[in-house]
């Protein structure tokens, strides 16, 4: 099974309702990912990092996962200043740095990292099963989160998989490099991954269905929400307002 590392404590945001804490991830990521100017994605990061304190994940783990993230973003930093036009802020080298440019990497930073401290103070902090249940008591279809809690699940293996057919490849001698044995020796690898992980899913389906399975996950968990669910809920809705009125009074602002 997967290790679920944020998915495994006590702290108040694990002891509330998941269908709560999917509903506000959902209202908080949305609008910072909607937004055009700064002033809403600044107030769903400071949500985001506030509730992330407020998971008791653990320090490092976090930095590494934010780290993995923002990686994605340096490239952006290094194409959108001098790729999109505008007001020049530095000539050099033959290169134009706008402040369009500037403006709109520090935008996407922001709603990357308002989403991201969002799913993962209040999705992560989820188990699989209990996750694929709550989005279906919120409407999600039925089957969508089957195939959530299944691939989940099934990860692992996937992973374990490629792992096993590139160390028998080793064995044989094979030895990457940049020419078109490894990329070859690399595509047949892929390729039995897929042929095999479709083998074992066709397996394992029949096996559930001779074990009874229906299309929906037996989960112990049972969702029981209370004041302190509502309350929290009322909170995640009262600083999606704040974000959107600052959004809306910034267009305003702009027109």
């Amino acid at each position: 099974m997967i290790d679920e590392q944020f998915a495994r404590g006590t702290s108040a945001i694990h002891r509330l309702d998941a269908r709560c804490r999917v509903a506000a991830c959902l209202l908080l990521s949305l609008t910072a990912a909607l937004a055009r100017s700064d002033q809403a994605p600044l107030v769903i990061l400071a949500a985001g990092l506030l509730l992330t304190v407020l998971s008791g994940a653990s320090l490092g783990l976090v930095l590494r996962r934010t780290a993995a993230v923002n990686v994605f973003i340096v490239f952006l930093w290094l194409f959108l200043p001098v790729s999109t036009p505008g007001e020049a802020l530095w000539q050099g080298l033959g290169l134009t740095v706008t402040r369009e440019g500037v403006g709109l990497a520090f935008l996407v930073t922001l709603k990357a990292n308002a989403v991201f401290f969002c799913v993962l103070s209040l999705l992560a902090t989820i188990p699989a099963p209990a996750l694929g249940r709550a989005m279906t008591a919120l409407g999600v279809p039925a089957k969508f989160s089957f195939l959530f809690v299944f691939t989940y699940r099934y990860l692992h293996v996937i992973a374990e998989e490629y792992e096993r057919l590139v160390t028998a490849a080793r064995l044989r001698g094979f030895v990457p490099a940049t020419d078109g044995r490894t990329y070859r020796t690399y595509a047949a690898l892929l390729a039995m991954v897929l042929v095999r992980s479709y083998d074992r899913s066709q397996r394992v389906y029949q096996a559930m269905l001779l074990r009874g399975f229906t299309g929906v996950f037996p989960c112990l968990v049972r969702f029981r929400a209370g004041r302190r669910d509502v309350v929290f809920l009322g909170a995640a809705a009262a600083v999606t307002g704040l974000a959107a009125y600052f959004e809306w009074f910034a267009r305003s602002g702009n027109v």
